[in-house]
C-alpha cells in the first residue's frame, strides 16, 4: 500500500462502495420492516457476504492459493479480535444513538475518518503530510455542512446545551463518550484490517470476518431480546422476499469495504463513505440543497488533496523503486 497513487482499480471499488453506502439505507427503510428481529438481518447479511466472496474465489479459480497460507492462529489474530472490535464498536454506537440528539451525534460521528489517519500512523507508520491533514480537517467540515451541523441555527443550540441542566455526567458516559470509542475502535479495526490485507486475499478476509463476527453474534443471541424474540417469533418474524435485496447490496458493501481496504487504505474509506453520505441526501431530496452543494465541493476538494499531495518520504521512496 502506498500514499503516492490510486490505481484505477481502487478509484472503481471506491466508487462502487460510495454508491452502495447512498443507497443502503434508502433500500433498507423501504424493505427493511420496522418490526423484523436486527439479528436475523445482520446474520442473513454475514451469511450472504461469505457466500459472495468465495463464489469470487471459486470462479477465479484462485481458491488453492489463496487458502495454502491459512491457519487458525491467523484467523483468531487477524479476523476474530477485529470482529469482536466491532461487536464493542455495535454496543457503543447504539448507546450513543439512544442518549444523543441527532445534531450532536452527527458531529461526533464524523471523526472517524480521523481516528482512522491516527490508528493508521500509530499501527502501520501510515503518515499524513501537512496538506493530507487539512484536507481530513477540510472532510470532516464538509460531513458536518452536508448534515446541517454547521449553520447559524447551530451556535445558537450549542449555547442552550450548554446552559441547561440535562447536560450532565449521563450525557458523556452513555453518549459523547460511546461515539468517541465507537469512531476510535472504527479506525483501529480499519488499519488492523488494512495490516491484515497486505498480506492476504480481500475475499478470504471478508469470508473470515463474516465468519468470527457470525460466530459472535449466535453465541451473545443466549444473553440479548433478539434471542429471546427468535424462540418467541421465528426467526423469519416479519420478512419480506423483498427483504433480501438489502441484505444482498449490504453484503456487497461488505465485500467493497475489504476490497477498498487493501487497494485504497482505511482512510480513503472514510472519504468513499464521506461521498455515499452526500449521495444518500442526493437522492431522498428532490433537490440539492446549497449545504448538500457546498459539502459536495468540499468533499471532493478534501478528496483531490489527499489524493495528490502524499508525505515527501513516500515520494523519495516512490522514485528511488522507478529508478
Amino acid at each position: 500500500m502506498k500514499n503516492v497513487a490510486i490505481s484505477g482499480e481502487a478509484i472503481v471499488y471506491l466508487a462502487l462502495l460510495a454508491l452502495q453506502f447512498g443507497i443502503q439505507p434508502i433500500l433498507m427503510q423501504k424493505y427493511a420492516p420496522v418490526g423484523i428481529i436486527r439479528s436475523t438481518v445482520v446474520i442473513l447479511q454475514e451469511v450472504t457476504k461469505f457466500l459472495i466472496s468465495a463464489s469470487i474465489l471459486v470462479l477465479n479459480q484462485s481458491w488453492s492459493s489463496a487458502v495454502q497460507d491459512w491457519s487458525m492462529k491467523r484467523f483468531i489474530t487477524e479476523a476474530v479480535f477485529p470482529a469482536g472490535l466491532y461487536g464493542i464498536q455495535n454496543v457503543a454506537y447504539l448507546m450513543a444513538v439512544q442518549t444523543l440528539d441527532p445534531l450532536t451525534f452527527n458531529v461526533l460521528a464524523q471523526t472517524k475518518t480521523l481516528s482512522a489517519a491516527l490508528c493508521c500512523y500509530l499501527l502501520l507508520g501510515r503518515k499524513q503530510s501537512r496538506i493530507q491533514m487539512i484536507a481530513l480537517f477540510l472532510l470532516l467540515w464538509a460531513a458536518l455542512i452536508m448534515e446541517g451541523v454547521i449553520s447559524i441555527d447551530t451556535i445558537g443550540y450549542w449555547e442552550r446545551d450548554a446552559s441547561s441542566n440535562e447536560w450532565n455526567w449521563h450525557h458523556w458516559t452513555h453518549g459523547v463518550l460511546p461515539i468517541l470509542l465507537s469512531t476510535f475502535i472504527s479506525g483501529l479495526a480499519g488499519a488492523l484490517s488494512q495490516g491484515a490485507l497486505q498480506h492476504k486475499n480481500s475475499y478470504i478476509f471478508s469470508m473470515e470476518l463474516c465468519a468470527a463476527q457470525s460466530l459472535l453474534l449466535a453465541t451473545s443471541l443466549f444473553f440479548s431480546p433478539d434471542g429471546n424474540m427468535i424462540l418467541e417469533k421465528g426467526f423469519w418474524h416479519q420478512w419480506e422476499w423483498a427483504t433480501f435485496l438489502p441484505i444482498v447490496t449490504g453484503a456487497v458493501g461488505g465485500v467493497l469495504v475489504g476490497l477498498v481496504t487493501k487497494h485504497a487504505g482505511a482512510v480513503y474509506k472514510g472519504f468513499a463513505l464521506i461521498v455515499g453520505m452526500f449521495l444518500s441526501g442526493v437522492l431522498q431530496s428532490s433537490s440539492v440543497s446549497q449545504q448538500q452543494a457546498v459539502g459536495g465541493i468540499l468533499a471532493a476538494i478534501s478528496i483531490f488533496l489527499h489524493a495528490t499531495n502524499p508525505p515527501r518520504s513516500d515520494i523519495v521512496k516512490e522514485s528511488k523503486k522507478r529508478n
